[in-house]
């Protein structure tokens, strides 16, 4: 279990100072923020509770494109063609028009820290006056704000706690082991609304449960996925996983990754879109820095790109409400009928084309620019 990094006793000394930008959060959406800001010569600081790669808190996985595109290939451990599903009454092979990949979370963290040039600096941030960011360890100004310290959403100010929020609950444990096949169980005998995973990562198994409803405890059907796959239930780590869009950019603060709800309903994946969204974000806090432009106009146009992706995330919510109500038998004809290469190439095209690893390929003053040059997969 990973421990808290703040420093304390003789080490823990005061932390204060000016900067052009402050990060708030060093996982996958901070650090993709940092990374887009290289070069542009801001003063940027980075702060998180932990160290850079510390606390793993998903199942490391992501289309390769987008870890080819972030330079963070290195981390890769294994790689997939193929995503098996399990119901009760069929099992499909879908065979992918691109393919995903689990990584080590450590290592992939130091690859995206080492593009950065920016200063880090352990700390808990407890809330924020104006352009002053409040930390255990003391106060940090900058004009440029980013939240990317997840669901909590903590310099929003406001109360957002489940099991009224709009969560998903996930689980895993991580076997000793290997396998060649990247799985998902779609089963109401483990979770009512929600699936479980096998995601292999070379030397280890990554097994979970995640549900739809955060009114429902998973570590029972996790224990009993893992049991099930004649692996030991160890080395658990659990996170709450945000299934609804928020807000992008709200009283001067730039919200990224997790804390806007940018992450995949149904899929629960939220690796890439943090990266997407991220380089978005660094991209406009970019614009300001080199060319002087206005905060916000730039907080403006961050929204509005965020917005712009609003119906996919609702037409993805909607179908994650559908699934669990669709009869187990009908869902297994259903998923047959899917197994058609020609429907897989067109879905999963799709599926890719919300966040597309060609965006981080694409450089440009806005996002939105660079969005329209990056091709949308067919």
């Amino acid at each position: 279990m990973p421990r808290r990094a703040t420093k304390r006793g003789d080490e823990r000394t005061p932390l204060g100072g000016d900067y052009d930008v402050l990060v708030c959060g060093a996982s996958f959406a901070g650090l993709a923020v940092a990374r887009e800001l290289a070069g542009s010569g801001a003063r940027t600081l980075v702060v998180d509770r932990y160290e850079i790669g510390e606390r793993q808190t998903s199942a490391c996985a992501a289309p390769t494109g987008w870890l080819d595109a972030m330079g963070v290939a290195g981390s890769i451990r294994q790689t997939f063609d193929t995503l098996v599903i399990h119901t009760p009454h069929t099992t499909v092979d879908f065979r992918l028009p691109w393919t995903f990949s689990t990584f080590d979370y450590r290592g992939l963290c130091g690859l995206l820290w080492d593009q950065a040039e920016a200063r880090f600096e352990t700390a808990k941030v407890e809330g924020r006056t104006g352009s002053t960011v409040h930390t255990d360890r003391g106060d940090l100004t900058a004009p440029l704000i980013v939240d990317a310290l997840g669901w909590k959403r903590v310099l929003a100010g406001n109360e957002y706690q489940p099991p009224d929020a709009p969560l998903s609950r996930g689980l895993e444990v991580h076997p000793h082991g290997s396998s060649d096949r990247l799985e998902i169980w779609i089963d109401r005998g483990y979770v009512p609304a929600g699936y479980g995973w096998s995601f292999p990562a070379r030397d280890e198994v990554r097994i979970g449960v995640g549900s739809f409803d955060p009114r429902f405890h998973v570590k029972e059907p996790t224990v009993r996925l893992a049991e099930d796959l004649d692996s030991e239930a160890i080395r658990y780590q659990g996170n709450w996983i945000p299934h609804k869009l928020r807000p992008a950019a709200a009283d001067g603060v730039f919200f990224v990754g997790d804390s806007a709800g940018h992450c995949l309903p149904l899929t629960a994946e939220g690796i890439r879109t943090a990266f997407y969204f991220g380089i978005a974000c660094g991209r406009e806090l970019r614009s300001v820095v080199e060319a002087g432009g206005g905060r916000e106009a730039a907080l403006s146009r961050y929204a509005r790109f965020s917005d712009e992706h609003e119906w996919k995330f609702k037409w993805m919510l909607r179908t994650q409400k559908a699934v669990p109500r669709v009869p187990p038998r009908m869902l297994a004809a259903a998923l047959r009928g899917m197994e058609r290469k020609s429907f897989v190439d067109w879905s999963f095209g799709h599926y890719l084309g919300i966040a597309p690893p060609e965006f981080a390929d694409a450089p440009s003053r806005h996002p939105a620019e660079a969005r329209d040059q990056a091709p949308v997969a067919a």
